[in-house]
C-alpha cells in the first residue's frame, strides 16, 4: 500500500545525462570532523573561553563542509551528516516534553548509553529538525534529505514509566512524528526518512510499525517522499508485510550480508521502491565501482530501474572520514555508469542476474 512514489522523479538532476535515473542517497549520518569533537570538549572545559555561541559556530560549519562534501561525491539527495546529533534516540528525546533522563545505562561491554524514560505523556512542544533542515537547505544545492528516528525505536530503547503497553507509547510518539514532518513540510522538505533500527530486533512487532507509519503519513502531502530504513536482521519476518506500509521507499542493509537474502523481496512483488545498500559500512575497505555495479543489479532482481535507489547499508559515521567519501564517491560513480549501461542495451532486465558469493 505504498503511496505516488513517482514523487521520486523531482530528484532527478536538471540535465542528467541518462535516460535512466537510479536516485542517489545517504542514509544519514557520516563521521564528523576531529575539530568538531574537539570543539565540543573545548565547550564543556569551563576554564576555556569557548562558550555555547562558539560550538553553534562550530556545527554551523561541520553541517556546511559535510554537506558540501556529500554534494562533491554527486549525491542526489543530501544530509548534513546529522554533525548536530550524537545518539539516534536521547537527541530527539531532549526535545520531547515527557522523556527524562537518569543517568547512563551500560548496554554491552564497557559501552555506555543515556536511555531516557518516560516519565509522563509524551507532548510535541518546539519543532526538532526545522532549523537544522532550513540550514542545510540554505547551504546545499541539491535536495535534503531529512532522517527522523521513528516512534516505534523511540519507545522500544526508552524506559516506560507512563504508559500502559509500549505500542501505546510509539502511537503518542508518531503523533508527534506526523506534527514534526507536518512542520518540516511547511518548511520545504520533501524527502522523509524514518528509521527504525529496533524492527530489525523485534520483527514480531512489525503491525504496531504499520499502524505508526500510518499515524506519521496522515494529511502529509503525496508529492513528500516517505522512506523506511530498517537495518540488518531477517528480513523475511517483515515481508511480505511491509508491502502494507504507507511508505514510498523501504531501506534495506543487505551488502553486508552479501545479499543472501535479496530472495525475500521477489516473492510476492514488492510494491515500494527499494534502497538498496550497495556499499558496506562495517569494513574500511573501499569497494570497487564494478564491485559496486554488481551489488546495484542485486537491486534489479527486485525492482525496476525507475523505483531503485542507491545508498550505503546505514550510516557511515564509524568510518574513517576519507574512506567515506571514497565508498559515496565510487558509489555514484557505479549507479551513473549502470544507468548508460542500461540507455544502451547492455543490460537485460530479463535475465536473472547471478547470486552475489
Amino acid at each position: 500500500m505504498s503511496r505516488d512514489a513517482s514523487n521520486r522523479e523531482q530528484f532527478r538532476p536538471h540535465g542528467h545525462e541518462s535516460e535512466h535515473f537510479l536516485l542517489t542517497t545517504v542514509v544519514g549520518s557520516y563521521p564528523k570532523p576531529k575539530w568538531l569533537n574537539r570543539s565540543k570538549e573545548l565547550a564543556e572545559d569551563d576554564e576555556s573561553k569557548f562558550d555555547d555561541e562558539d560550538l553553534e559556530e562550530a556545527y554551523d560549519d561541520a553541517a556546511r563542509v559535510i554537506t558540501h562534501e556529500h554534494e562533491n561525491a554527486g549525491l542526489d539527495t543530501v544530509v548534513d551528516g546529522e554533525m548536530r546529533r550524537e545518539e539516534m534516540v536521547e537527541y530527539f528525546a531532549h526535545r520531547i516534553p515527557g522523556y527524562e533522563f537518569n543517568g547512563p545505562v551500560k548496554v554491552w561491554g564497557h559501552n555506555y548509553f543515556d536511555k531516557p524514560s518516560v516519565a509522563s505523556e509524551v507532548e510535541y512542544d518546539e519543532p526538532w529538525l526545522v532549523d537544522e533542515f532550513e540550514f542545510t537547505s540554505n547551504v546545499a544545492e541539491k535536495p535534503v534529505k531529512v532522517p527522523i528516528t521513528g516512534p516505534y525505536t523511540l519507545a522500544r530503547w526508552s524506559f516506560n514509566e507512563a504508559y500502559d503497553t509500549e505500542a501505546d507509547l510509539a502511537y503518542d510518539l508518531a503523533d508527534l512524528v506526523n506534527e514534526e514532518v507536518e512542520k518540516l513540510v511547511e518548511a520545504g522538505a520533501r524527502y522523509v526518512q524514518i528509521d527504525e533500527p529496533a524492527l530489525a530486533t523485534t520483527p514480531d512487532d512489525h503491525a504496531i510499525v504499520g499502524e505508526c507509519l500510518e499515524r506519521i503519513v496522515d494529511g502529509i502531502p503525496e508529492e513528500v517522499r516517505i522512506g523506511l530504513h530498517v537495518c540488518y536482521g531477517d528480513y523475511s519476518r517483515i515481508y511480505p508485510e511491509i508491502n502494507d506500509y504507507p511508505i514510498d521507499e523501504f531501506d534495506v542493509e543487505l551488502c553486508n550480508g552479501g545479499y543472501e537474502q535479496i530472495d525475500v523481496f521477489t516473492d510476492p512483488e514488492f510494491e515500494p521502491d527499494l534502497a538498496l545498500g550497495v556499499v558496506d559500512v562495517h569494513t574500511a575497505e573501499v569497494e570497487s565501482v564494478e564491485e559496486i555495479k554488481e551489488n546495484i543489479l542485486e537491486g534489479l532482481k527486485v525492482v525496476p530501474p525507475e523505483k531503485l535507489t542507491v545508498s550505503p547499508d546505514c550510516g557511515v559515521k564509524l568510518l574513517p572520514r576519507e574512506v567515506a567519501y571514497q565508498k559515496m564517491e565510487n558509489m555514484v560513480t557505479a549507479a551513473r555508469e549502470v544507468e548508460a549501461e542500461l540507455d544502451a542495451g547492455e543490460i537485460d532486465l530479463d535475465v536473472p542476474t547471478p547470486q552475489a558469493d
